[in-house]
């Protein structure tokens, strides 16, 4: 019985972890997009609607797309 307890709690440990290091890049993404100077403001303004209406998967589609355009 314990050690259902011990693995559902290391479970949600990593699970909080995973989750704060998916607020912490999408934070970093939006401030990227927002003071990336390598675009254009209606492009900036687009990233950052993606960003923010697609959370975590615009700001992953920001990565692959958007972020190599900073200079």
């Amino acid at each position: 019985m314990f050690g259902f307890f011990l693995l559902t709690g290391l479970a949600g440990l990593a699970m909080l972890l995973l989750v704060l290091l998916a607020c912490v890049f999408w934070i970093w993404m939006l401030i990227h997009a927002v003071t990336n100077k390598g675009i254009g403001d209606g492009e900036k303004i687009a990233w950052v609607l993606v960003i923010l209406f697609l959370h975590f998967i615009g700001a992953f589609i920001y990565f692959i797309f958007g972020y190599p355009k900073a200079t």
